[in-house]
């Protein structure tokens, strides 16, 4: 059954979160988001980045969206207790454009990111 649209703003509420963490580089507002066991799957400059959470926590740290950085969020599906999203972003850190899907469930009334899964645009991959 299709969730109301309600739910669909608490589920973008949510993701701004995220967003907010990359375009500030402070993951704060991302670990309100993320579950401690969350997971994270994606290349990074060609390189594997997977497991923990934490390596996206280390990755916005050192790193800001900067003043070119845009994003957009879209509100893939919201079925009950389960809910996909993707964020487009441009720019990070002044050179790299992602494709993040974020998995969220909802969890004791609230939605919580359990697994984020990430592609780097090839254009944007440093050599």
């Amino acid at each position: 059954m299709r969730s109301s649209i309600d739910e669909y703003r608490a589920v973008e509420e949510a993701a701004m979160k995220f967003v907010n963490s990359v375009a500030k580089g402070d993951s704060s507002y991302a670990k309100q988001l993320f579950t401690d066991d969350a997971v994270l799957f994606g290349f990074l400059d060609g390189k594997l980045e997977h497991g923990s959470i934490e390596q996206f926590y280390h990755n916005v740290d050192t790193v800001s969206g900067g003043e070119s950085f845009k994003s957009r969020i879209d509100v893939i599906d919201v079925e009950e207790s389960l809910a996909e999203v993707r964020v487009l972003e441009e720019g990070w850190g002044g050179r790299i454009d992602f494709t993040d899907y974020l998995l969220l469930l909802k969890m004791d009334g609230e939605w919580k990111c359990v697994a984020k899964a990430y592609n780097q645009n090839s254009d944007t991959v440093k050599g």
